[in-house]
């Protein structure tokens, strides 16, 4: 009895820790995930490009942020920079060379938190067929469910920098800017708590 006792008090006290240190997994919304760029063109602007798909998903759970994990695959035939001639250059050898290397990606390492809602979030990027590690800025914005579809999202803003010719994307250096600034939005559908979205 005692052994039975004291088998039931350590359950008592070890499950719900568990249970709460199961972190929500979510899918990135794919109409309101953004993933943009902006690079110096000649010193004379710094137009944006964005990509349209992309695939993967998150862990988050808001009393252990630091445990979040990231990954997501982009396909780089879905550059978009309002111009067909721009994007049939960008996704040439010179650059993205999307035909060899239809994907990039990144899946995170590590989590270190800045502030009450704010994190900067390390993974390793492989672009090009390099990998080599990033770290992105997080802003966490909001947990809770959609006022319209009624699922469960939960929302950040990311920033970054990384330098192209890291990664062996060297044509027109230095003209064309070397540093990319990321920004991106996500928004996760959590899995466990989905509808129609829209």
């Amino acid at each position: 009895m005692r052994k039975l006792f004291s088998l039931a008090f350590v359950l008592a006290l070890f499950l719900p820790t568990a249970a709460k240190a199961a972190a929500d997994k979510y899918v990135y919304d794919p109409v309101h995930t953004q993933i943009m760029f902006s690079v110096s063109h000649l010193g004379f602007s710094f137009p944006h490009g964005k990509f349209n798909k992309f695939s993967g998903g998150f862990t988050f759970d808001q009393e252990n942020p630091e445990a979040a994990q990231a990954d997501i695959t982009i396909d780089t035939d879905s550059l978009d920079m309002d111009s067909a001639d721009w994007e049939k250059h960008l996704k040439s050898p010179d650059f993205f060379n999307v035909e060899k290397f239809p994907a990039m990606r990144f899946k995170s390492t590590k989590v270190v938190k800045t502030g009450e809602k704010t994190a900067d979030v390390t993974g390793d990027f492989t672009l090009l067929g390099v990998t080599k590690p990033v770290t992105l800025h997080v802003a966490f914005n909001k947990a809770g469910v959609h006022a319209f579809n009624k699922n469960h999202i939960a929302g950040f803003s990311l920033s970054g920098t990384l330098k192209r010719s890291d990664f062996g994307m060297t044509y027109a250096l230095p003209l064309v800017g070397d540093d990319v600034n990321l920004i991106i939005q996500v928004e996760g559908i959590r899995q466990d708590f989905t509808h129609d979205n829209k």
